[in-house]
């Protein structure tokens, strides 16, 4: 793998590393105002949950891929899996 193919891996990682810390501050935006509206509905039963945890799962899948052990895959992983298949 020559430099120009890690430098576009790093660049997507980085922007998708960004991109994730931008969900969490509209998760922590939208929490904080399905909070108020609820709050100044007259409270009650605390439906921004659904709201606050539907997000929180998405952000669960999203750290799982910008940070989660994935990623190039390598001529070595390559040969390795080849030796695999032939038994050796």
């Amino acid at each position: 793998m020559d430099d120009a193919e890690l430098r576009s891996i790093a660049a997507k990682r980085l922007k998708a590393r960004a991109n994730f810390y931008n969900y969490l501050w509209v998760w922590l935006a939208v929490s904080a105002l399905v909070t108020l509206i609820w709050f100044l509905s007259g409270m009650g039963y605390f439906w921004p949950g659904w709201v606050i945890g539907g997000m929180g799962i998405a952000a669960i899948f999203q750290a799982i891929d910008v940070f989660g052990k994935h990623g190039v895959i390598t001529d070595a992983a390559i040969d390795a899996e080849v030796r695999k298949l032939k038994g050796e």
